[in-house]
């Protein structure tokens, strides 16, 4: 008994030792980012949005911020820094809710963060995706992993005792001897080949036709609701950062999607609405990008929404320039109407008849 004792002691020892090991190593490289700033010369793979974003806006050296839904994942922050200046860290969610927005800037807004104790927030690049904005004000578009989001050491064995965090996030890029390039992460996987009206038009749903015609009453209560609770107050308690808010370009199939979907009124009233409440604040610098001469040439786009990264190089220099910005509730007005005169003049039928 007292040899198979000794086995048996010596078995849980070298499993205690081989979880510490593996605990330690994450601890030490934390590709996630959660404890600390990535270590000098390790390749880092970055590509996962929901794990990785709250660590790198935690622990990374930033003083500019990319916020919002796959409409920014093409940005490249170098193009942010020769421009604007800023050292960028780029913080998308694809399909981004406001609540996801409003997670991810509770930590870069934390000052007890290394980001915050190392230099000021200067500057927050963030994508007003309308159509999330009737979100429930408390949704998130996916289930984020609460232990990393919080304070809880305790739970933090979901990350220092995970395989996959080990294995593909550790083991692997050594091997590769390859991490992600920091300037251009979670950037959309088609390759130039896939912007050309061919390609969305053959992979485009048509929405069916909806009886209902949905009003303002329809959309303005949520959409105030996730202005007040989940952007609005960082704007209000952070009066030295600049907010570059902008409407994304969408394609000309966007508002016909609104049209058969029965929201394309109510989506020009929560334009309005969004654009009137934030341009109160001096801090505000709001854009609207939809009435781009681009958004009629389907060769601008992978599908009904997402544009080439030239665009989002083109919205940084505008940025800069103040072309596209919106700096009164009467210039929005005429932005918004000439939006419907571009809409109602395109030839939809024409588009629609093709074979593609």
């Amino acid at each position: 008994m007292s040899k198979y004792k000794k086995l048996l002691i010596t078995s849980i020892a070298l499993v205690v030792v081989a979880l510490v090991a593996c605990a330690a190593l994450v601890v030490y490289v934390d590709p996630f980012f959660h404890y600390h700033p990535p270590i000098k010369g390790f390749p880092y793979v970055v590509d996962n949005q929901l794990s990785q974003n709250p660590g790198m806006a935690t622990n990374m050296d930033y003083n500019g911020c990319i916020i919002g839904s796959s409409m920014t994942v093409n940005f490249d922050t170098d193009d942010i820094k020769e421009l604007l200046g800023y050292d960028t860290v780029k913080l998308s969610y694809s399909g981004a809710y406001p609540k996801d927005d409003y997670n991810i800037l509770s930590i870069v807004f934390d000052e007890s963060t290394y980001a915050r104790k190392n230099q000021p927030m200067g500057a927050v690049f963030f994508a007003m995706d309308i159509p999330t904005m009737t979100a429930d004000t408390e949704e998130t578009k996916y289930p984020l992993p609460e232990y990393l989001y919080d304070r809880n050491l305790f739970n933090d064995v979901e990350y220092v005792l995970n395989k996959d965090v080990l294995f593909q996030y550790i083991l692997r890029p050594v091997v590769q001897g390859k991490g992600s390039d920091l300037s251009e992460i979670y950037a959309s996987w088609w390759t130039p080949d896939y912007y050309n009206i061919q390609w969305v038009m053959h992979t485009y749903e048509e929405p069916e036709k909806s009886d209902k015609i949905y009003g303002v009453e329809d959309v303005l209560p949520a959409t105030e609701a996730n202005l007040e609770k989940n952007i609005l107050p960082f704007v209000k308690e952070h009066p030295e950062t600049q907010f570059y808010f902008f409407f994304p370009p969408y394609s000309i199939l966007y508002w016909h999607n609104l049209q058969q979907e029965g929201f394309y009124e109510a989506a020009f009233y929560q334009y309005q609405y969004v654009a009137d409440v934030l341009l109160q604040y001096p801090n505000v610098h709001l854009f609207y990008f939809q009435t781009m001469d681009e958004v009629t040439d389907l060769n601008n786009y992978a599908d009904y929404s997402h544009y080439k990264p030239e665009i989002n190089r083109f919205m940084v220099e505008c940025f800069r320039n103040g072309d596209y910005e919106i700096k009164s509730s009467s210039e929005m007005s005429d932005a918004l109407n000439k939006m419907k005169e571009i809409v109602r003049s395109f030839d939809y039928e024409a588009l629609f008849s093709k074979d593609w």
